[in-house]
C-alpha cells in the first residue's frame, strides 16, 4: 500500500523497512563505493549519453525531493553504452542535500560524502511497457548518480535554482521546459556500476547503476536555494528540506565495476 515515509525520526530510513521489507534486501542502494576494492572492467562500454532533444516539461516539489520531469515518448533522450545492451529513456532527475555541506550526497566515496547528488533516471523502454512496469523489473531502471560539491558558480544550473522559488511547498509543481541536463554532466563520464534499488520506498531493487566519478561544481548561494525549499505544504508547519538522503546500505557480495583504471 502507499504508507507515508520521510526523513524524520519517526519516518525516515531506518524505519522503512517495516513497510517496506526489501530495506533489508540484497541488492539496496545507495552504498559506500571503495574505490580500492572497486573492480576495472575492460569489457565496459563508454557511457553513451545522447540528450539532444531537450524534452523536459515541468518542476516540482515531490515532498521528498525536486524533481524535473522528462517527456520519455521516445529514445531522443536516452543513455545507451556502459554496462547496457538497450538504450534507456530519461524519466526525471532530482537531488538529494544536507543541511550542511558535510552530508548530503546518497552514495560516499571511500567513506567521503558530498553536499549534493543528482540522479538521472532512466527506464528500458525497449523491454517494458511502462515506466512503472520497468521499475518493478530486475533489469528496468538506470540511474546515473552524479556528486556535487562546492566551488565556483555553475551557469547552467542557475535556471534551475532560480526555478526554486516557484516550488517551494510539498506538491506544487511549475512549466520547465527546454532544459538540457546534458549540461550538469561533469566532463568525465568514467563510472562505477552495481546493481542496486531505488533508493526510497518503494526500494525496489530495479536499478543498474552508474555514479560517475568526477563531480560537478555548484556555488554555495546555488545550493542554499535548494535548503530553502520544504517538505511540508503551504498550510503546514514549515520544516526545512534538507537531509533527505538514505545512508549507505550493506553491499551484501556485489562487486562494484570500474569502466576506468584506477
Amino acid at each position: 500500500g502507499h504508507h507515508s515515509w520521510g526523513y524524520g525520526q519517526a519516518d525516515g530510513p531506518s524505519e522503512w523497512h517495516k513497510a517496506y521489507p526489501i530495506a533489508q534486501g540484497n541488492r539496496q542502494s545507495p552504498i559506500d563505493i571503495d574505490s580500492a576494492r572497486a573492480v576495472y572492467d575492460p569489457n565496459l562500454q563508454p557511457l553513451v549519453i545522447s540528450y539532444e532533444s531537450c524534452t523536459s516539461l515541468s518542476i516540482s516539489n515531490t515532498g521528498h525531493s525536486v524533481m524535473v520531469e522528462f517527456e520519455d515518448t521516445d529514445d531522443r533522450t536516452a543513455i545507451s553504452g556502459g554496462p547496457f545492451q538497450n538504450p534507456f529513456r530519461l524519466k526525471q532527475f532530482h537531488f538529494h542535500w544536507g543541511t550542511t555541506h558535510s552530508q548530503g550526497s546518497e552514495h560516499t566515496i571511500d567513506g567521503k560524502p558530498f553536499p549534493c547528488e543528482l540522479h538521472l533516471v532512466h527506464w528500458n523502454a525497449r523491454k517494458y511497457a511502462t515506466f512503472g512496469e520497468a521499475a518493478a523489473a530486475p533489469d528496468g531502471l538506470a540511474v546515473v548518480g552524479v556528486f556535487l560539491e562546492i566551488g565556483k558558480e555553475h551557469a547552467s544550473m542557475n535556471r534551475l535554482t532560480d526555478a526554486l522559488y516557484m516550488v517551494k511547498f510539498k506538491g506544487t509543481k511549475a512549466q520547465f521546459r527546454g532544459f538540457n541536463p546534458k549540461c550538469l554532466l561533469p566532463l568525465s563520464l568514467d563510472y562505477w556500476t552495481y546493481l542496486g534499488s531505488l533508493t526510497t520506498p518503494p526500494l525496489n531493487e530495479s536499478v543498474t547503476w552508474i555514479v560517475l566519478k568526477e563531480p560537478i561544481r555548484i556555488s554555495v548561494k546555488q545550493l542554499e536555494k535548494f535548503r530553502m525549499l520544504l517538505f511540508t505544504g503551504e498550510e503546514d508547519q514549515r520544516i526545512q528540506m534538507a537531509n533527505n538522503f538514505r545512508p549507505p546500505q550493506p553491499l551484501k557480495g556485489r562487486i562494484v565495476r570500474a569502466s576506468f583504471k584506477a
